[in-house]
């Protein structure tokens, strides 16, 4: 029995040893070593009163503050492992060089059960620098348009300051604080949280991960009252105004008409008319056409404001006629075109209204009707473009056409 126990000892242990061979390649291949990337790891730093405790503070730079990680192990654990078990920590108390801190990984949970973690970049890019704070005006700002009918009257930040704290050289790039709200289809005064936003000189964003502020859990708001707005016609008081002997005013009109206002519904409820007085449109022995320009905003009621205050300028013209010439008006959209070239279409500049001076008869002028009697010939304008051009008036038998008239206008391919 023994004899055959150690027979061919040698090819057995042989055996033996492939067999297990095998049995470890099976394994591995089955089951075998590889590497996985995790990105975008945040680092997190740990001990961070080495610095502050010098009244000093630190910026991650180079977006160093997250990185790739990438684990080794076998293929079976690699399937389990997730993003959020894998912890990146960078110690202060490791800062080398006054700018880098070596970054170690670890794999939460499975503690020796991986070959290796490790993190690229190695080390986490920092810029010491010294602590600071100082108190900045917080602006209103809105996105977003109001319910039509409505404009906004007033913004009021609250608080109105907030004192900014962290590293002197972001502190002193901030250029202004805004209080960022979204005002979108309101209707009614309010209160709206707001969102703090920081801008440098060139208006770029200021990140604030690594600032501190005293606005606390309730952070800021803005206190939106809302006005209405209404649309009020503009009234001439004339009485100062006089034509030479032998002249007449024929017409005196402003442009615009109307202007949009805003104010409380009490205030805009009284309000019909915006009336420019006489004194001032003071003109005598006028004998030709004259225009003054007005500034309206100075005869707004108490508590109504233009709803665009660049328009404040109105422009009121004053019609002359002379004797035996009477002055008529005629509309750029009643213009009869004639030869206007195939492909193009015609439209008008700022001026709706043409004037026209007409000598004749007094009886004839009295009755005389241009609907359809004034046109433009565009033969030979064959190209698009902006030109000015005469306008021809059809008049009766001892009438005659005192001013040049022209018109401007705007040929566009269809």
């Amino acid at each position: 029995m023994k004899k055959r126990l150690t027979n061919n000892l040698s090819l057995k242990i042989l055996a033996f040893l492939i067999a297990g061979f095998m049995w470890f390649m099976v394994v591995n291949i089955d089951d075998p070593v590889s590497d996985k990337t995790y990105v975008g790891i945040a680092v997190k730093v740990l001990n961070e009163e080495v610095v502050q405790d010098s009244n000093r503070t630190y910026q991650i730079v180079d977006g160093t503050g997250e990185v790739n990680v990438t684990v080794t192990a076998k293929r079976s654990l690699l399937n389990k492992i997730k993003a959020e078990d894998i912890q990146a920590t960078a110690d202060m108390k490791e800062l080398l060089l006054g700018t880098q801190i070596p970054i170690q990984v670890t794999v939460k949970g499975y503690e020796g059960r991986y070959e290796s973690a490790v993190s690229s970049p190695g080390n986490l890019q920092v810029k010491i620098d010294d602590e600071t704070k100082n108190n900045f005006p917080i602006t209103p700002t809105v996105t977003g348009t109001v319910r039509d009918g409505y404009t906004i009257g007033s913004l009021k930040a609250d608080p109105e300051k907030v004192t900014i704290r962290g590293p002197k050289t972001v502190i002193d790039s901030i250029n202004r604080v805004a209080a960022e709200i979204d005002v979108s289809g309101l209707s009614e005064s309010t209160d709206l949280e707001a969102r703090l936003v920081l801008y440098d000189s060139n208006d770029n964003v200021i990140d604030q991960t690594i600032l501190a502020n005293n606005l606390g859990k309730d952070g800021v708001s803005v206190k939106v009252k809302l006005n209405k707005v209404k649309r009020v016609p503009i009234a001439l008081d004339t009485s100062g105004i006089q034509a030479k002997e032998g002249y007449n005013i024929a017409k005196v009109t402003p442009e615009p008409k109307e202007i949009l206002v805003s104010g409380t519904e009490k205030n805009l409820e009284s309000l019909d008319e915006i009336m420019v007085p006489a004194e001032e449109l003071s003109f005598t022995d006028l004998t030709e056409r004259t225009e003054k320009q007005v500034d309206i905003s100075a005869y707004l009621p108490e508590g109504i404001s233009l709803l665009d205050e660049n328009a404040k300028n109105i422009v009121v013209s004053i019609l002359v006629e002379q004797p035996g010439v009477k002055i008529y008006e005629v509309s750029t959209s009643s213009l009869t075109v004639n030869n206007l070239a195939d492909g193009l279409e015609v439209s008008y500049g700022h001026v709706v209204d043409l004037e026209l001076q007409i000598q004749g008869p007094e009886e004839v002028l009295q009755s005389l009707k241009l609907a359809k009697k004034a046109s433009i010939d565009l033969k030979g304008y064959t190209e698009p473009g902006s030109y000015v051009v005469p306008v021809f008036v059809e008049l009766p038998a001892g009438c005659a056409l005192v001013n040049e008239v022209k018109a401007d206008i705007t040929l566009e391919k269809k």
